[in-house]
């Protein structure tokens, strides 16, 4: 298996769980309310799963390998665009963790916010999924030899074995907090 199977895979979970989430922020709109639980685990899921996991090994592991190589100008570009894309999630999420605590203290005005923000997060993912999965992720395994493909993958594994222990260990110490 190559290092971009375990990728793509992702993809098509965090693309089932963005369906999930337009469709609660189709029923908010019409119904003029949202559900903080649904908006509070999809957050965790795009922290945790899309950010955290997923945009972890891109980052930490694949465009740290690439940035070894001798890429094209055009794989270059695209792997900042992808990079720039990961932090315009971040800053969207975070967003959307604001307007909702603001809703939930009485600023009704944000729910179109909530709505607005979530469905730019919304539209921008499958765009960038398919920029990855289209234009960036067969491209760059031509950089890396089978032996460098096979450590690459069990990075993969390790990094996503460290990550229940990383998420837990920061629910203990915001615990800890209370």
């Amino acid at each position: 298996m190559k290092p971009i199977g375990p990728l793509m895979w992702e993809h098509r979970l965090i693309e089932k769980m963005l369906g999930h989430l337009m469709r609660h922020i189709d029923k908010a709109e019409t119904d003029k309310k949202i559900n903080p639980i649904i908006i509070d685990t999809a957050v965790d899921f795009i922290r945790m799963y899309a950010d955290r996991t997923h945009h972890g090994k891109e980052e930490e592991i694949l465009f740290r390998n690439l940035a070894q190589k001798e890429l094209t100008a055009e794989l270059k570009k695209t792997m900042q665009e992808l990079f720039d894309e990961h932090v315009w999630g971040r800053k969207t999420t975070a967003q959307i963790v604001a307007a909702k605590e603001a809703f939930l203290s009485g600023e009704e005005g944000k729910l179109g916010e909530i709505i607005r923000l979530t469905r730019e997060l919304g539209s921008f993912y499958p765009k960038h999924i398919e920029k990855e999965d289209k234009h960036f992720f067969y491209p760059c395994q031509e950089y890396f030899s089978k032996d460098e493909q096979e450590k690459m993958l069990t990075q993969f594994w390790e990094f996503d074995r460290k990550m229940i222990h990383e998420k837990y260990n920061k629910v203990v110490e915001d615990y800890s907090r209370l």
